[in-house]
């Protein structure tokens, strides 16, 4: 069994990947961290882990922890995650593991010097809904692609939430804006040649609170907008010449809705749904995580996923100040 540690005791771990962890069939919860060894033994003891440790050092110097999850404010995502790799121990971080491309280098050579896992917690990836598009995309079932059209938004303005804090990395596009891109990428297989986009910021927390964003890849489009500071929506469309496929709940299923995908052809007279019930993409991603951790065959989001995504978003951030078509 791959024994898990988790990096602090933030609401996401909580809430989502704890109780993941623990419904895992080849992973246990061995150990919680936490700058409160109090808090720390709390978390503990509510999920039935035997290891609390007052600091994240501790956690990483222990015997008992083969690997972490790290829910950590997204500012000291490389940071942490290179302190474990060199204490030997594999990664899986939340995303977006970096606020800019280059800062990955560090973790690509933390992870092979090391022979560890580092892997960017893309949990969608990891979903039966997600490869069914993909399936459908690459076997014709909507003929040529020609574009995705993707929404992702929610309402926060609580200022000492990390999303809205610019030195804990908030802002929508590292929070949400990185899911239209991974998944566009995950089904098509391809990368972006170009981006444009606006982007709006907030007058008070200076985070990015809304952008509009159109990405030429090879043969189709990305238009996509994200927003923390709209009513809650989540939606994303691929459409082509032979008919379209809608996602629904595509980021958050359970807490949207529930996951399904309908796939519509050409003149809209016929759709077939695909749905996906009782599934639990965290639990399917630690799963995956550990058993490629202990050399098992897995498939992952890799770090070379990661900063690809990453320029994207880099990209993203150029264009809204040069007002221009930029390079990805």
């Amino acid at each position: 069994m791959f024994r898990w540690g988790v990096l602090s005791t933030a609401k996401i771990g909580v809430t989502a990947v704890i109780p993941a962890i623990c419904d895992a069939e080849n992973g246990v919860l061995a150990g919680i961290a936490s700058r409160d060894l109090a808090r720390a033994r709390a978390v503990a003891d509510r999920f039935g882990a035997p290891h609390a440790f007052g600091s994240y050092e501790d956690m990483l110097a222990s015997s008992e922890i083969d690997g972490v999850y790290i829910p950590l404010p997204t500012s000291q995502h490389v940071e942490w995650s290179l302190k474990a790799a060199e204490a030997g121990k594999h990664v899986l971080c939340e995303k977006p593991i970096s606020l800019n491309a280059g800062e990955i280098d560090a973790l690509l050579s933390a992870r092979d010097k090391n022979a560890v896992l580092i892997s960017e917690a893309f949990m969608v990836t990891y979903h039966p809904q997600w490869l069914k598009v993909r399936e459908l995309v690459a076997d014709g079932a909507i003929g040529t692609l020609r574009q995705v059209q993707a929404a992702f938004t929610y309402f926060n303005k609580d200022a000492n939430n990390m999303r809205n804090q610019v030195s804990l990395g908030g802002g929508a596009l590292p929070d949400i804006g990185v899911y239209p891109t991974v998944a566009t990428r995950f089904v098509t297989g391809k990368e972006p040649l170009r981006v444009a986009a606006s982007v709006e910021r907030d007058p008070e927390f200076g985070t990015d609170r809304f952008a509009s964003v159109r990405a030429d890849f090879d043969g189709f489009e990305l238009t996509f907008y994200v927003a923390t500071q709209l009513a809650a929506r989540q939606s994303i469309v691929f459409h082509g010449d032979k008919g379209f496929i809608e996602v629904l709940a595509p980021f958050n299923t359970g807490k949207y809705d529930h996951a399904k995908i309908t796939l519509h052809n050409a003149n809209h007279s016929s759709a077939t749904e695909f749905n996906f019930s009782d599934v639990n993409h965290y639990r399917l991603e630690v799963e995956a995580f550990a058993r490629a951790a202990k050399g098992g065959k897995a498939q992952i989001f890799t770090l070379e996923d990661s900063v690809r995504n990453q320029k994207l978003i880099d990209a993203i951030y150029r264009a809204d100040k040069s007002g221009a078509w930029e390079t990805v």
